[in-house]
């Protein structure tokens, strides 16, 4: 089904849980009236990132009021929001959940912590179990949380399981400079996103958020990747911006008549492997 896609690149406020909130809302009736049918957001949109010991003071069960309200506005346009998650036994998440119709069609959380250089999730937070496709209004489809991506196990397997659209919800500092000077993190992102949708013949889109915690910044650039690996979209770098992307499924069925990398994976011939080296990795 052809679709219009927002990327909201809002600049959350760090643990002002109603302030952003707020935005999310604003940012979903902007959606609703610009005909999208499904907006995303970053990583953490409702609480900020760098929130350390603020984790408990934020986070939210799947049936707090806030999470009802989002349930009443995805029966008039899709949702994809990331949020801390508290579990029935006070475990914390950094999570995201689609919406839509009415209802959470699916909960991921954040497999892979990143706690090098400037960043320390496992101290606060505990480690998603899964990675699993799911079925929406738009096809079938595999939520990422940033770190999640730099792990090629993680958007095969959503491509296996079916996805034919990646969805990453990120939260991505500006890191190191590259040779043309602009920020290394920055074309880090954009050949990871072209070269896994062309690798798994999926479209990719990614949204990263915008603004300052702690002295450090977050760049921006969220941007719709067809298929084939070209940029259809981007948004700003280093600026609050909403990128409205339209996806056509011939686009799709094209790219993959073209390129049958995904008809062609031999999935028997992975899972042998994998356990080969699972056993001598034991012996």
């Amino acid at each position: 089904m052809d679709f219009t896609v927002a990327l909201a690149q809002i600049k959350p406020k760090l643990g002002c849980l109603a302030d952003n909130f707020a935005l999310v809302e604003a940012a979903v009736e902007r959606g609703i009236e610009s005909q999208a049918g499904l907006i995303l957001f970053p990583e953490l949109a409702l609480t900020g990132y760098f929130l350390k010991d603020l984790v408990p003071e934020v986070a939210l069960s799947l049936y707090a009021p806030e999470i009802g309200r989002l349930k009443e506005l995805s029966r008039r346009i899709s949702i994809a929001v990331g949020f801390v998650e508290v579990s029935s036994d006070y475990r914390f998440f950094n999570s995201a959940i689609y919406l839509e119709d009415g209802e959470i069609k699916h909960l991921h959380r954040k497999v892979y912590l990143p706690t090098y250089g400037l960043f320390d999730e496992q101290r606060y937070l505990a480690r998603g179990e899964r990675f699993r496709a799911f079925d929406t209004r738009y096809g079938r489809m595999g939520m990422l949380i940033c770190e999640d991506m730099w792990h090629l196990s993680a958007p095969y397997i959503m491509a296996m399981d079916g996805a034919t659209t990646l969805l990453c919800l990120s939260s991505s500092p500006g890191r190191g400079i590259s040779e043309d000077e602009s920020l290394g993190s920055t074309k880090a992102w954009q050949k990871l996103t072209s070269t896994t949708a062309m690798f798994l013949n999926s479209r990719v889109l990614y949204c990263n958020r915008v603004g300052y915690e702690d002295g450090v910044n977050f760049w921006g650039g969220s941007e719709s990747v067809a298929p084939c690996g070209s940029v259809s979209e981007r948004g700003k770098i280093l600026e609050e911006d909403f990128v409205l992307a339209r996806l056509e499924e011939g686009a799709l069925r094209r790219e993959r008549i073209f390129s049958p990398m995904m008809r062609d994976e031999s999935l028997s011939i992975t899972m042998a492997e994998l356990r080969r080296i699972e056993i001598e990795r034991e012996s």
